[in-house]
């Protein structure tokens, strides 16, 4: 949110930019970083986009001197070229402070036990919860993810009370709790969940079955990784940490500015980050201001909780069509589960998109199939082809469950 705390933060990053910063030297190639003395003057400079960073590779995005480099993370790379960010020892301190406000925000202690499954190594995910957790001095309990048996005999032996995952193995862990029927030895109180968007009939499932208040964490690796937000026990968005991060919500298509509470695609620059300093970066994650003040009487100000990504958005029969949307639908059906895939195949010189989905034992499978076509061609304006499966028929993740399948290329 812009304020004058904020501007003097930003001009502190442009002050020697590109002195320091040989990527951001040659993205900037004619531009004066000293006429920068306004909000709209920076709104004028031009986005870091996440292709600049792939043609950086390996290490064109380092900003500092090879020797404080201490430890370098990478996105996975599935779609091309990963993306390698430098870390300085403050870099890595910074980023376990914003984690460890997480927890506190949570209500975690030093009191708790935290059970970390997302993976360790080049992704940011593990490590992170990890040292925000260590900094508020609770024990670790450093899982990774896989080998859900051992997951759960740990759970129960070392009585682990908070468990970070994806939501998709938070869902396969308490499906799988549920089904062994050891509910009642499992002393989790809270979730803390990230890396994927998932709905409100999912956070129900999961809260319910493992009987713990959850929370949403946000980060991505370019920005640090998971820990720079995380919701409230009010559940209303995502409190951020606006003294090392600086965010803009922007027209998808424009990139423009949008009304404060109009949703778009959020904009990030880093505030203190030495190794990799990003400056007006696209996350591609859809999303908006909360207005007001939260109830939880946390100064940091909120988004609201990821709604998607723009380049999840497909077309079909000229129909821009996101994930989020039948994830909407479905919750609002009466029989349908959380869980879905779309799969789209052109058929005969059409377009044909089926939405397989979990259905509730118990209910007439027809009658909820008619259900849902009708939501999402009311919703939509897209006529589908609906298929329910029994509930844990389609496949659940350790990491981010995929959710489109466009055959059509």
């Amino acid at each position: 949110m812009k304020s004058a705390a904020a501007f003097d933060a930003i001009t502190r990053v442009l002050d020697g930019l590109t002195r320091r910063s040989p990527f951001y030297r040659e993205k900037y190639d004619g531009l004066d970083l000293d006429l920068v003395s306004d909000w709209e003057s920076f709104e004028r400079l031009p986005f870091t986009e996440k292709a600049d960073l792939r043609d950086a590779y390996p290490l064109g995005l380092a900003a500092v001197p090879e020797e404080e480099i201490v430890r370098i993370h990478s996105s996975s790379g599935t779609t091309g070229t990963p993306i390698i960010i430098p870390y300085t020892a403050g870099d890595v301190e910074d980023w376990a402070i914003q984690f460890a406000r997480c927890y506190e925000l949570a209500g975690v202690t030093n009191l708790d036990r935290i059970h970390v499954t997302p993976g360790y190594g080049l992704w940011t995910a593990g490590i992170g919860f990890q040292a925000g957790a260590e900094r508020i001095g609770a024990m670790v309990i450093p899982m990774g993810p896989g080998n859900t048996d051992k997951q759960i005999q740990m759970m129960i032996d070392l009585k682990s009370t908070v468990l970070c995952a994806t939501s998709s193995y938070a869902l396969l862990l308490a499906e799988e709790i549920e089904k062994r029927g050891v509910g009642d030895k499992i002393h989790l109180r809270k979730g803390i969940i990230g890396s994927e968007r998932w709905g409100e009939k999912m956070r129900r499932r999961i809260a319910d079955e493992l009987g713990v208040q959850l929370y949403d964490i946000y980060g991505l690796t370019e920005i640090y990784g998971p820990g720079i937000g995380i919701s409230c026990d009010h559940e209303c968005g995502m409190h951020y940490w606006d003294d090392y991060v600086y965010f803009e919500i922007v027209d998808q298509h424009t990139g423009e500015q949008v009304p404060e509470g109009e949703i778009g695609e959020l904009v990030v620059t880093t505030l203190r980050k030495q190794g990799a300093p990003l400056v007006r970066y696209r996350t591609h994650d859809l999303t908006r201001f909360m207005p007001g003040e939260c109830a939880c009487g946390s100064r940091y100000p909120r988004i609201d909780t990821i709604l998607g990504r723009t380049d999840d958005m497909v077309k079909v029969k000229g129909v821009n069509i996101f994930p989020a949307q039948i994830d909407e639908c479905l919750r609002e059906v009466e029989g349908a589960s959380s869980e879905f895939q779309i799969m789209i195949d052109h058929l005969e010189g059409k377009d044909v998109m089926t939405v397989f989905f979990e259905a509730l034992e118990g209910k007439h499978r027809e009658g909820v199939e008619a259900a849902v076509r009708q939501k999402i061609k009311d919703k939509i304006g897209l006529t589908i082809v609906p298929m329910a499966v029994t509930v844990g028929e389609l496949p659940r993740s350790e990491k981010k469950t995929p959710r489109v399948f466009d055959n059509r290329y």
